[in-house]
């Protein structure tokens, strides 16, 4: 896979300034064929979880590709109906919402997908047989490192507990809801396609009580890697395991289901690369800080989830290795990543972090005031501007002045 070259990198960094949002279009492509490709006889179908990154630009190149999608609020799906999505294309998947909010989904003919009883009864009392609903269920399986992704287990807010699963068939029944899928995710950073097959075996089992569906949704969470000699989600693997026990379990069944995945990091974390630049070089009397022109406003993931993010000088490539500790010009502690071996970094040299496609700008705000980026779409070896960098009156326009 041919990457983007640092002097593409720099061209870009001068044209739109520091710091900017680059995605490869070509890396995401490859990354969704490779996905969708893993499943063998089966009819897969992949729902891109637009929280992972939502550019109206990259969901039509999810939509080129023949992508669905997967959205968590009702802006979600107001957005992927702009990107030219048809309402089926679309699952819905909220989580603590008004019951407002699942009126206008159904309004808007998107899958609707339930993971609270209490939703349920109000979707069953509304809508009875007329409009059918995916339920999501809690698996109680715990996956990834870090309790933030990993969203199956016990004390998870998310999803239906499968020991729940009684009540919910009483509620189905009184009411004539129709079911027409079955839902999990446990979380991200998932390894080992036993970690799916427990969970498949939980939803199979449920499905014996359940009809008429029509899908089974195994969520996400591929492992992808982050620095060299990182484990990662061996695809072709799973996609071999899960497609041979959801044809078992499709023969079991009676008939065909399509099977569902969710997958956004996967799919677009490897193509971003956040641009910095170094604004100084701060030695204390244990460390040396390179100060770079952005922080956990625009990439939070750090503070938030101790993640790893591959930090590289495109400036000074050869230039002698040093230690360094790269931080934020936001007013906390905001670093971007502890003791890298790097080219030496002089100010004014530009830093690629790399996996910044993913939860990256899309969880960006505006945190002492500082505005967000610019982002840049490179296809096929061509670079366009696909946001423009805020400025101060963004940050005043739904701001109400009063002359006190």
């Amino acid at each position: 896979m041919k990457e983007i070259s640092n002097n593409t990198l720099e061209k870009i960094s001068q044209q739109y300034s520091t710091p900017v949002y680059v995605y490869h279009a070509e890396r995401i492509e490859f990354q969704y064929n490779r996905l969708k490709s893993a499943f063998k006889n089966v009819d897969v179908q992949l729902h891109y979880a637009m929280k992972a990154l939502n550019n109206i630009n990259i969901l039509k190149l999810m939509k080129n590709m023949g992508s669905g999608l997967d959205a968590v609020s009702i802006e979600e799906v107001e957005l992927g109906l702009m990107a030219g999505f048809e309402p089926h294309q679309i699952m819905y998947t909220p989580n603590c919402v008004d019951f407002d909010e699942i009126i206008s989904a159904v309004e808007k003919g998107v899958v609707i997908n339930i993971d609270n009883i209490s939703i349920l009864e109000q979707y069953g009392a509304k809508y009875g047989s007329s409009v059918p609903c995916c339920l999501r269920l809690n698996p109680h399986i715990m996956a990834g490192g870090h309790s933030h992704i990993s969203v199956g287990h016990i004390d998870s807010k998310f999803g239906i507990s499968i020991y729940q699963l009684r009540h919910v068939q009483r509620v189905v029944e009184s009411q004539g809801i129709r079911v027409n899928g079955l839902h999990m995710h446990t979380g991200s950073d998932i390894l080992d396609a036993d970690v799916f097959l427990r969970g498949a075996d939980l939803l199979f089992d449920a499905a014996a009580d359940f009809p008429e569906l029509e899908f089974m949704d195994f969520g996400s969470g591929f492992k992808v890697g982050y620095k060299e000699g990182d484990i990662v989600t061996d695809i072709e693997e799973m996609g071999a395991k899960i497609s041979t026990a959801f044809n078992e379990f499709c023969e079991r069944y009676g008939r065909k289901l399509s099977l569902w995945f969710e997958p956004g990091k996967f799919i677009v974390s490897e193509a971003g690369s956040l641009l910095v630049k170094a604004n100084v070089i701060k030695q204390t009397t244990s460390t040396v800080f390179v100060g770079v022109n952005s922080g956990q406003n625009h990439l939070i993931r750090p503070m938030f989830y101790d993640a790893y993010h591959h930090i590289e000088n495109i400036s000074n490539p050869k230039g002698t290795t040093r230690l360094y500790s790269i931080v934020g010009y936001i007013c906390e502690t905001d670093t971007l990543g502890y003791d890298r071996q790097l080219p030496e970094v002089r100010e004014g040299d530009i830093l690629r972090i790399r996996n910044a496609g993913a939860y990256a700008f899309s969880m960006s705000n505006n945190y002492n005031a500082r505005l967000r980026p610019a982002e840049v779409l490179v296809k096929n070896d061509n670079y366009y501007l696909i946001r423009e960098r805020e400025k101060l009156q963004d940050l005043l326009v739904n701001q109400i002045e009063l002359d006190l």
